[in-house]
């Protein structure tokens, strides 16, 4: 892969800012103008490449329904149709399978009407199935925050297959902040792929490249038949704040595969990866799509956001590939190997971050091949 970064095309605003996703520096100017506000400080590493983690507030409230407030509604007005009782944070507290959670954030805005916001669960989060949404007063949609948005945040969880217990202080979402058109389209990604090789060459022919990177599932694995985790169904609990504590074994189930075909079972949680092994490079950010619903009755990447450096030579890294958090729905579902199942969506960075992710940070996650959520044992 070449090592001549391109840099991306930035169209600056009348201010002279580029457009794009605000690197960390960025960010850090938002919170020292107190555009990101709260009463308690912030913690450095918070502050990601190109995005911010939100921490849970002091307390929760079980909702009996999800919702969205609508334009002209406040969150707070109307979580008292929905609150069924509210749980004190501070000691600790259990959050049950199946169960709907609004928790106030830490966090609160204030954005100038040049800038919006997106919002996604962390990759462990979405690795333990727990299932987690922004909420803003006004909102129409889930994780999604317009342009001058002025007020509170809101985690919306549902555990979907393991019980957790949380505290305050914990960070289940990150938010990425947004200046302008930042989205490649397919030309401008095939450009991208060309100059500088989006994708390690673990897949014969060229990248798939249709509304994003295409991403596709290795069921057949170089060594042994492990292609994934199934979640199992009746667990222990799991304390969130526990790092490589949890033997797997207790809560998945191993899925092999000689043929390089799995069923999926209509409401299992499956962990799985990709075949390709991907690179972003450090003046870009991305972020995982699920695929067109038509392609079957599942569900692909609860978590999605993949940091500058991620997988990229510059950051420590040879490739990593996508870990696949895979829902099934209605009907039982044939998966093959190599079919495509998720979208990888590159953005422009409006200025390249300080720090990226990989050798910088210590991250988790790089280099990573078929990989469970880092609160269970290596």
């Amino acid at each position: 892969m070449s090592s001549n970064l391109a840099s991306p095309t930035k169209s600056p605003d009348e201010d002279g800012r580029g457009q794009g996703v605000l690197a960390a520096q960025e960010i850090s100017r938002l919170l020292a103008e107190r555009r990101i506000t709260t009463e308690i400080s912030v913690d450095a590493d918070q502050v990601q490449p190109a995005s911010l983690d939100l921490r849970l507030g002091a307390s929760a409230y079980r909702i009996r329904a999800s919702f969205l407030p609508g334009p002209g509604t406040s969150v707070a007005r109307r979580l008292s149709e929905f609150e069924m009782h509210r749980i004190d944070l501070g000691p600790g507290a259990v959050l049950e399978k199946n169960c709907v959670y609004l928790v106030p954030l830490m966090e609160a805005l204030d954005l100038p009407p040049d800038l919006s916001a997106v919002a996604n669960a962390k990759s462990s989060t979405g690795r333990l199935d727990l299932l987690t949404r922004l909420i803003t007063d006004q909102g129409t949609e889930f994780d999604r925050i317009p342009a001058g948005y002025s007020g509170p945040l809101y985690a919306e969880i549902s555990p979907r297959s393991f019980s957790v217990l949380v505290r305050p202080g914990m960070r289940l979402n990150q938010i990425r902040f947004r200046r302008g058109q930042v989205l490649l389209d397919d030309a401008a990604l095939r450009e991208l792929n060309a100059s500088q090789g989006l994708v390690d060459g673990l897949v014969d022919g060229p990248a798939h490249i249709a509304g994003g990177l295409g991403f596709s599932v290795d069921l057949r694995p170089s060594g042994g038949t492990l292609v994934g985790y199934r979640a199992k169904p009746h667990t222990g609990l799991i304390d969130l704040g526990r790092i490589g504590h949890y033997p797997a074994s207790d809560f998945w189930e191993e899925v092999h595969s000689e043929s390089g075909r799995i069923i999926l079972d209509p409401g299992a949680f499956y962990i799985l990866v990709s075949r390709e092994a991907v690179h972003v490079p450090p003046d870009y950010a991305a972020e995982m799509a699920p695929y067109l619903a038509m392609v079957g009755e599942f569900r692909v990447h609860y978590a999605g956001f993949f940091d500058p450096g991620f997988g990229h030579a510059q950051a420590g890294g040879t490739g990593s590939r996508g870990v696949l958090e895979v829902r099934c729905h209605e009907a039982p579902f044939a998966l093959d190997h190599g079919q495509i199942v998720g979208r990888l969506i590159y953005e422009r960075m409006s200025e390249r971050p300080e720090k990226l992710y990989g050798a910088d940070l210590g991250s988790n996650y790089q280099g990573q091949g078929l990989k469970l959520s880092k609160h269970f044992r290596a």
